[in-house]
């Protein structure tokens, strides 16, 4: 299974993400969204208790990681981040379909 992570990277590289728990609603409601990943670690927890949710009702695939300051690192962000979108895969196609 591919890491949630590396998943990040790849798609931050040679495709689209986007950042923020906001970004992140909004690609699943316009169904923009082929991949989510948050963090656990996220206080309080209803700023992300959504997401799983909405990913599960709208059928995409969804990961959570421990630690916000990881999720901030992979998308190449200075700072932590509470949820990312994948928008546009890239060649981290193969890695969330086989996810």
């Amino acid at each position: 299974m591919a890491n949630p992570l590396e998943i990040i990277e790849i798609a931050r590289k040679t495709g689209k993400i986007r950042k923020g728990v906001n970004e992140v609603t909004k690609a699943i409601e316009k169904g923009q969204a082929k991949y989510v990943v948050y963090a656990d670690d996220v206080d309080p927890k209803e700023i992300v208790m959504h997401l799983p949710l909405l990913c599960k009702e709208k059928g995409i695939p969804c990961a959570s990681i421990e630690k916000k300051d990881e999720l901030g690192s992979a998308a190449g962000l200075p700072k932590p981040t509470a949820a990312i979108v994948v928008i546009d895969a890239g060649n981290a196609k193969d890695d969330i379909k086989n996810g």
